[in-house]
């Protein structure tokens, strides 16, 4: 099965060849065809070679590719190829195999985008591509995804803001605060964490890049300054040494044992709690980890998910905030 760079190209090349009755397509005229078509389209001059349309054929005919049916009449020695029916084409003919595998695979990745608020257009692509491949109606996949959480409205002119790099007044309400505050912001960067989507930026006033949930903002517009440029920053490593998207400035990167209890165990083991988890030992209980982490709340709150499957260790600071959080959680069932 031919599946390799520019097949696509070729399949056509082919298909126009052996459609075309006005003239006898030898198999050096069809590597002549092949080969222009993929300069046609690419500006580049691929050399395919006789083996490769030898192998293109054979798909073509069987039943992964169009099973089309092909006519090889003897012209002296030599032999060309058309179809066998005049009126055939492979444009004319249902999707092969291969490409309603490749349609669904974009439905896929199509329905991880559905409900935000840029990408409106996917629902009607995606209802087209599916009566195109006769999907099975049956879903037998899904991505996590919230369509109904406040602010996706936000998610396009804040992506266009970072592009073309324009300045934004942000009129924001924490969960804290009851009042409404403005915030000049710089915006940066944009990333999704436990379903909810956040903003990355530099604050005017402070010079820190404050992190603004998408959903606690009531509204934002673009203002005439001028733009600074992010320079002390990279988004790409920048999450690494946390969980989620608080990064605390007084905190720095702390050692932090844990022991997981052994029936927890094979779900930490397949589905680490960090990047940096690694195993430091074992015992009757359970067995002990490391997390090389910056604490922060998204860290507790992860662990405390694992209820008294887990203990902390150490450092004894981080012990002691975690249970004080026990304790609070304790109260509010005496």
């Amino acid at each position: 099965m031919a599946t390799n760079k520019h097949a696509q190209i070729r399949y056509i090349a082919l298909d126009k060849c052996f459609s075309n009755f006005g003239r006898k397509f030898y198999i050096e005229d069809l590597i002549i065809a092949c080969n222009e078509a993929i300069y046609d389209f690419t500006g580049k001059h691929e050399g395919v070679k006789k083996r490769q349309i030898y192998e293109d054929i054979k798909y073509m005919e069987s039943a992964q590719g169009w099973h089309i049916e092909l006519e090889r009449p003897k012209d002296g020695r030599k032999t060309y190829h058309c179809y066998a029916d005049k009126s055939y084409s492979i444009n004319k003919s249902p999707l092969s195999t291969i490409e309603v595998n490749q349609i669904n695979e974009v439905l896929l990745t199509l329905s991880r985008f559905k409900g935000m608020p840029q990408f409106e257009w996917i629902d009607d692509i995606a209802s087209r591509l599916e009566s195109i491949s006769k999907i099975d109606e049956n879903k037998i996949i899904d991505f996590e995804q919230n369509q109904f959480l406040k602010g996706l409205e936000f998610i396009t002119p804040l992506f266009n803001a970072i592009y073309y790099k324009r300045v934004l007044r942000v009129q924001y309400q924490s969960f804290k605060d009851e009042k409404i505050v403005a915030h000049i912001i710089h915006p940066y960067y944009l990333k999704q964490y436990n379903l909810r989507w956040f903003l990355f930026g530099l604050n005017s006033v402070s010079k820190y890049v404050n992190n603004l949930a998408l959903d606690r903002i009531v509204n934002l517009t673009e203002i005439p300054e001028i733009f600074e440029q992010n320079k002390t920053i990279d988004f790409n490593e920048y999450f690494d040494d946390v969980i989620g998207v608080t990064i605390p400035t007084d905190k720095t990167i702390e050692t932090i044992q844990i022991l997981v209890l052994h029936n927890l165990w094979p779900y930490i083991k397949t589905k680490p709690i960090h990047g940096s988890q690694k195993k430091v030992g074992e015992n009757d209980q359970g067995v002990c980890i490391e997390l090389q982490v910056i604490p922060n709340y998204e860290l507790i709150a992860s662990l405390l998910a694992y209820g008294e499957n887990i203990i902390i260790i150490s450092p004894e600071s981080f012990r002691l905030n975690f249970l004080e959080k026990i304790r609070a959680m304790e109260k509010n069932y005496g």
